[in-house]
Parts: C-alpha cells; structure tokens; sequence
C-alpha cells in the first residue's frame, strides 16, 4: 500500500501517551534532521493549554502539530512536522486541517502561523495569507507570519 492510499488515525492529543507521540514525530521529524537542540525544540508552549494534532498509522505517530492561545480569539499553530518518509503524502495538509477543524469547535476565530518561508505556498494553499513581512530568524529557518480567520 503505498503512502497515500494508507489508513490514517487522527488523535487530538490530550494524555501523555499522545503528546508523547507528537514529541516524536518532532524530535524524529525536525529535531535530528536538522540539529536542532532539545532545549530549543520544546519551549514553554508545549505542555499547559497547548493542544496537539496526533495523526497515526498503525498506531505508529507520523505528523503532527500544536497550537496554543494567544487571545481570546487567536491562537497560534505552529510545530507542524511530517516524518520524512511520509512527506508529499497529503499528511501535513490533513493535520493542519484536523487542528483548524479543533480550534473552530473551540471558539476561536484567527489562527497564526509563522512559517518557514520555503513552506509559505504550503499554507497558502490552505487560505493563510502573509500578515507580516519577516517575523524571525531561527537558526537556518526564515520565518514569516501566517494568518487565517476562521
């Protein structure tokens, strides 16, 4: 079966075991791949209020994202990673339209993102537009604030 054909679970990760599986997909995703530092991929966000997408195949952890509050109506999503073995597969698109789909039934109504620039067209496609020229050099990554109202 081939990665797009693949059955997918989508977790909207609350307990540990979750979370721990979306630290994963980041670590395996983002963290080794381009050497980043523990200390430097988990930040005060990831724990609290913040809320994880989880998506699975065969109860293995493959994507995944977070998002957190900012205001009463705005929330930041950010960390969307894809195991490199299932990118270009749709995976990144699903959980990023499961967490919208979470943070509407949640209240809010604008959602942010600061994209890598290279992936700015990726969120485009999803209806985020440029709300700010460059936000953030971090490391090798050039940063650019999404936003979408929702």
């Amino acid at each position: 079966m081939g990665k797009t054909e693949e059955k997918y679970e989508v977790i909207r990760g609350t307990m540990l075991w979750q979370i721990a599986g979306a630290f994963y997909v980041r670590i395996q995703g983002m963290a080794k791949q381009h050497g980043i530092r523990l200390h430097e991929e988990f930040d005060e966000h990831d724990g609290g209020d913040t809320k994880y997408i989880v998506l699975l195949i065969d109860s293995f952890p493959v994507a995944t994202c977070r998002f957190y509050e900012i205001d009463k109506e705005t929330v930041l999503v950010g960390r969307v990673v894809v195991l490199p073995e299932y990118r270009g597969s749709g995976l990144g698109r699903v959980t990023v339209l499961e967490a919208e789909k979470w943070i509407k039934e949640l209240g809010y109504r604008k959602i942010v993102i600061d994209a890598r620039d290279v992936a700015a067209g990726f969120y485009e496609k999803l209806g985020f537009t440029s709300g700010e020229p460059l936000v953030s050099d971090w490391g090798n990554f050039h940063c650019v604030r999404m936003e979408k109202n929702i």
